[in-house]
């Protein structure tokens, strides 16, 4: 995702105010009729909310100093697992075995590296308030981290998000190679495809994840898909952890 506009300076519009001490949100119909769907502000990151958050198809995304805000897209970018196939010079590479991917293996090297900038996506939004967290829900095991080694033994890729039931909601991904955030994120495309998930969550749609054979969907078939499938055993990652 590229950078939320700022609102240092500015006057936000009238949104729904978090309560400090209570989890709830308001119903994502109410969010702001435009793409992003802008629908509350303020609270903190706590796991809790974030859960809460997440579990009713609402994510953060602030930048640094300015107050937390909640958003709800309409619509939302998802792809299928099922019918995700790599790019023709993607599957080369795949069968080239260039890179070695392992699940788990540094999920704090992971997301600190997502949080730097790349071509593709600006990823400064990623704060240190933000790792925090995620690496609670990563100690947790709902967080996962994927990442991709060059034969040198050097981290060159990779990607993380949380797992909610039979759903994962990418978060960011960082490259350092040539394709290496794309084989893991085929990596990703195995695991869920194989554990049943309809849909990967990618929130917004950017060039880069449509290349990659993201889609579109309503808000109301996004919801409707989280809340059949929110609840359902969550696979065992512990299993796949660290291994090639």
């Amino acid at each position: 995702m590229q950078n939320p506009t700022s609102t240092r300076g500015t006057e936000l519009p009238r949104l729904y105010r978090l309560h400090p001490d209570r989890l709830d949100f308001p119903p994502v119909d109410d969010a702001l009729e435009d793409p992003a769907g802008l629908l509350a502000v303020g609270g903190d990151l706590r796991p809790e909310r974030l859960l809460a958050a997440y579990r009713n198809g609402i994510f953060p995304w602030y930048n640094p100093g300015d107050p937390i805000l909640w958003w709800s897209p309409e619509p939302r970018c998802v792809i299928d697992p099922a019918t995700f196939v790599p790019s023709r010079s993607l599957a080369k590479c795949l069968r080239q075995g260039r890179y070695r991917v392992t699940v788990d293996h540094c999920f704090n090297t992971v997301i600190h590296e997502c949080a730097g900038t790349r071509a593709y996506a600006d990823g400064t939004w990623i704060n240190e308030q933000l790792i925090g967290q995620y690496t609670v829900l990563h100690e947790r095991g709902i967080a996962h981290s994927i990442e991709t080694w060059d034969h040198e033994g050097n981290l060159v890729g990779g990607l993380y998000g949380l797992n909610l039931g039979r759903l994962f909601f990418g978060e960011s991904m960082f490259s350092r190679a040539t394709d290496a955030s794309k084989v893991a994120f085929t990596k990703l495309m195995e695991l869920t495809r194989g554990w049943g998930f309809p849909i990967v969550d990618c929130q917004l749609e950017n060039p880069h994840l449509m290349s990659l054979g993201a889609g579109l969907i309503s808000r109301a078939e996004f919801m409707q898909i989280l809340k059949q499938y929110r609840d359902q055993p969550a696979p065992d990652w512990s299993a796949i952890a660290q291994l090639p």
